[in-house]
């Protein structure tokens, strides 16, 4: 019998516009002769299967739903592609785990640790990763423009500290501009991430665990004319993504290994993207992505077709994998 497998999408940032683009393309991706796939839509108000072009509200007890025929459908797997809360914070891989139904991305502690972009950098400078310095600041806490300048040097990038996609996201040239840049990352959420900016080579490497084990997949390098790798750079074309990237090889393979290491360090599940600057011959970690976008752009299928790898493939590895592992479990 085919297993039920939910494309989860969505969310409750601004990210929700390239949520249902990956819901899109994974719904493509995914082997329709061995599941029965379904996207599943969570927003503030409501979570809502699409079935047949008709939508049913889910049963949140125990994660189905009833299109009017003789029994509810259960599903068996979840594939989380929602950017930023509540699929990529951990919040939906706790309420999954309590009814134990496995999930493709990373569990609820390594998902709030990659989530917090700060806390998570600052983790992994303790194992040798090299970060961009930086500062956080929290909603109502006062600061000193002048300080930070000091502190950070201009230019300076600052960003919401819990989101991507480069929503609300500024270079700051001038110390003029950064009260406005801090208040308008605030809008997006309530901690701000500011850091050093690194003048260099943007390079992102994807890596997965599947059926087969660990696969790290080629680099991918971030060519644009914008200031940086922004909004419109990621999603609207302003932009050159060389794949593989042109480096040497034994540049390829640290930042390769590296990948590999961090994906080990912080315990993650499935399909990760790490992005870096390459600083000289210096990778330095920019920030880990456990819900990497999936669009036609997007850089996971472009470096898995370089490789020679099927997107279709690669997802059912993922799927077997942990629902082989749900089984393990269930035997002991």
């Amino acid at each position: 019998m085919k297993k039920n497998i939910a494309v989860i999408w969505g969310g409750y940032s601004s990210e929700i516009v390239i949520s249902e683009k990956s819901a899109a393309s994974i719904h493509s991706f995914i082997d329709k002769e061995k599941y029965n796939v379904y996207k599943v839509r969570i927003d503030r108000t409501s979570w809502e299967v699409e079935d047949r072009d008709s939508f049913y509200p889910v049963d949140k007890n125990n994660f189905s739903f009833h299109n009017g025929e003789a029994q509810s459908i259960t599903f068996d797997f979840a594939y989380i592609t929602i950017h930023g809360t509540p699929g990529e914070d951990g919040t939906l891989q706790g309420y999954l785990d309590m009814l134990g139904i496995p999930y493709s991305n990373c569990g609820v502690l390594s998902s709030a640790l990659t989530f917090n972009k700060y806390v998570c950098n600052n983790f992994l400078k303790n194992f040798g990763i090299e970060v961009a310095d930086s500062i956080l600041l929290r909603k109502n806490e006062s600061y000193l423009p002048d300080e930070i300048i000091a502190g950070l040097g201009l230019p300076l990038f600052v960003k919401p500290n819990l989101g991507g996609s480069s929503f609300a996201t500024t270079k700051v040239k001038e110390s003029s501009q950064l009260e406005a840049a801090i208040e308008e990352a605030f809008r997006e959420a309530p901690e701000v991430i500011i850091e050093r900016f690194l003048q260099g080579k943007e390079v992102t490497c994807g890596c997965f665990e599947g059926s087969k084990g660990m696969t790290v997949l080629p680099l991918t390098e971030v060519v644009t004319t914008n200031e940086f790798f922004d909004f419109d750079a990621k999603y609207n074309g302003q932009v050159e993504e060389i794949t593989p990237a042109r480096l040497p090889e034994a540049t390829t393979q640290t930042i390769q290994q590296e990948t590999e290491k961090i994906y080990r360090l912080i315990g993650a599940k499935g399909i990760i993207r790490v992005d870096y600057i390459l600083v000289g011959d210096n990778p330095l970690l920019l920030e880990v992505n456990t819900t990497p976008g999936m669009t036609a752009t997007s850089f996971i299928p472009q470096q898995a077709n370089v490789a020679g790898y099927s997107m279709t493939n690669i997802i059912t590895e993922i799927i077997e994998k942990e629902l082989s592992q749900l089984e393990k479990n269930m035997s002991y």
